[in-house]
Formats: C-alpha cells, structure tokens, sequence
C-alpha cells in the first residue's frame, strides 16, 4: 500500500467525530497526511477525537455538510462520512439522513471538483436491501423498499452513489466507493440501536439480551481497524466505483450474541422481541474485487475484536453511580 502518496497531503473527512470517522482521522493523521475533520456533532462525539486536538497535522471544524463549505487551502481527498449510520439514529433523524445523503453529497463533491480532489464517498451494504442475491457482490442491484422506514438510509446512499458517479463522467472527479459491511470496535456508542454495543452492554450489565426476530438472521462483522485499512487502501488505488469492505464470516444475531455473553462471562440470558419493518434477513459481503483491485482480506478475528471492543466498553461504560453523580452536576 502507498500510504507515501499522502504524507504532508490534506486529507478533509466529513463526520470524523463519528465511529467510523474518528479511526479514519486517527490512521491518516499517523499517516503524516494533514487532516481536516467536520461534523457537527448530529450522532459523533467530541470524545472521540479530542485526543488528535492540538496536533499539527488536524484541524476540527464545527460545520453542517449540508451547508455550503469554503476552504482556501488544498485539499488531495475528501472522505464523505457524514451520515447517522445505525437504524436508531436515522429512524431519529429521516430528514437528515436524507438531506446529509443528498445535499451534503452535493456539496462536498463540489469541493472534490474544485480542489480536484479525489473524492471517496461512505456507502453501505444496506444498498443491497433485503438481499435475494448471497453473498452479495459489487454488481448486485439490490432489493430495498424505498418507501419503508430504512428507505431514508438505504435510498439516500443509493442516491449518493448514483450523484457520485455522474460528478465522475461529466466532470471527471476520481471517485471512490466503499460499501461498507456491519463494523464494530472501539468508540461505538452503547446506546446507537447496532446490534454488537447492544448486546456488549447489556452482557457487561448481566441484563437480558435483546434479540429481534428469532436470531436466524445473518449479518458479517468486520473489525474497525480492519474496515479502515480497506478504506485507507481504496483512497490510494485507481479503482473508480463501489468495493465491498467486510468480513466474509456470517454469523446468526443469535450466535454473535451467544458469542458475546460467553466473553463478558455475564449471566445475562436472551429475550426475544418482534423483527423490525425490513430488516434484512442475510448479510454477506463478496470480496472477491476487494481481493483483486486491494490486495485487502481481513486479518482480526471476531474473537479477537469482540475481546478488544469488550475492554473497551468495560473503560468507557458509565456505571449507575457514575450517571446519577453526572446528572446532579
């Protein structure tokens, strides 16, 4: 991987306070590339970065990407992260997922022109829908309803991707998109409605482990550290259009949660609630174009990720005592 090709480059990433965004800023600013970061702040944190503040090489700016962006100075990427990303956030904020999908799309490819910037756009398996194509590859359509309630997410990509590619052959802006498969790992709030930090904090709390539908359902979870290497990877190859990154080892909810329960050591037990308006019955990432155009595989085990997340959240997960103290204050 020429990761030289971005030292002393700016590198601007759209909700880098978020999950994903924030180990994007932490990879690139150990790259030695020049990181500007925006959010502001809808569904990321300013925990999640305030570790890279006061660095030379990162900048933080408070900013909407739906609104118009001006910047003086060059700029050799722009990585479009900005959107809530789990079903709680944007069954929360529709119109905002919607808006950041396609104004916010809008405008930072404006800014990838201008700059002649590349411009490498955050996409999403959910572009697959409720798949009838498994595992699914780059050149599967999908199946999603667009008038559902996923439909603000799962349309509002579809859409980006579709701007995205139209900025490429009319004006000749490098595109880059990444399909981006279950992630988890460190800095995932406890509370974002995603499947892992749900089960990891109620394990952690011996609470019942919520399961919706019969658990059968499956899903492919990719390790962070690996799913940003895949990104980092994608930037700096000539490939234009859509990769899968993911792990390729599906699982049942069930079973990530049996998984979960065993490494916390909880006495916590399942409980079984109604299957949410089209969630996906199956998940499973192709990687065969990631294999040929990357040279990407992931290399962390979900034993070895779920044990990393769990300390984490064992750190970071406030106590009840510790939350009422934070109230009063």
């Amino acid at each position: 991987m020429k990761s030289s090709l971005i030292k002393n480059k700016r590198i601007l990433i759209t909700g880098g306070a978020g999950f994903l965004g924030s180990h994007l800023c932490d990879r690139f600013v150990q790259l030695g590339a020049n990181v500007v970061c925006l959010d502001n702040f809808l569904t990321g944190s300013l925990s999640n970065i305030e570790h890279l503040i006061g660095r030379p090489n990162f900048q933080f700016i408070q900013h909407d990407v739906t609104r118009d962006f001006y910047f003086s100075k060059n700029v050799f990427a722009v990585l479009h992260f900005a959107s809530p990303a789990s079903p709680l956030d944007y069954l929360k904020f529709p119109i905002q997922t919607l808006k950041v999908g396609a104004i916010g799309t809008h405008k930072m490819l404006g800014v990838a022109k201008a700059k002649k910037a590349r411009f490498l756009l955050a996409s999403t398996s959910e572009v697959y829908g409720d798949p009838e194509v498994h595992p699914q590859p780059e050149s599967y359509w999908g199946n999603v309803n667009p008038v559902g309630p996923r439909g603000v997410y799962d349309e509002a990509k579809r859409y980006a991707e579709a701007l995205a590619m139209a900025y490429h052959r009319t004006h000749g802006v490098e595109v880059r998109i990444v399909r981006i498969f279950n992630t988890y790992g460190p800095r995932m709030r406890n509370n974002d409605g995603r499947a892992i930090p749900a089960f990891v904090s109620q394990a952690l709390g011996n609470k019942p482990v919520t399961i919706f539908g019969d658990g059968k359902q499956t899903r492919s979870f990719t390790y962070i550290d690996d799913e940003v290497d895949g990104i980092v990877r994608l930037l700096l190859s000539s490939h234009v259009g859509p990769v899968n990154i993911g792990n390729p080892r599906e699982m049942t909810v069930a079973q990530c949660a049996k998984a979960i329960i065993k490494a916390c050591k909880s006495k916590s037990r399942l409980v079984y609630k109604p299957l949410p308006v089209d969630d996906p019955k199956i998940r499973q990432p192709n990687i065969a174009l990631a294999k040929k155009v990357l040279g990407w595989v992931p290399t962390v085990s979900f034993d070895e990720g779920i044990e990393t997340t769990i300390e984490w959240f064992r750190l970071h997960r406030l106590t009840p005592h510790l939350k009422n103290l934070k109230k009063r204050k």
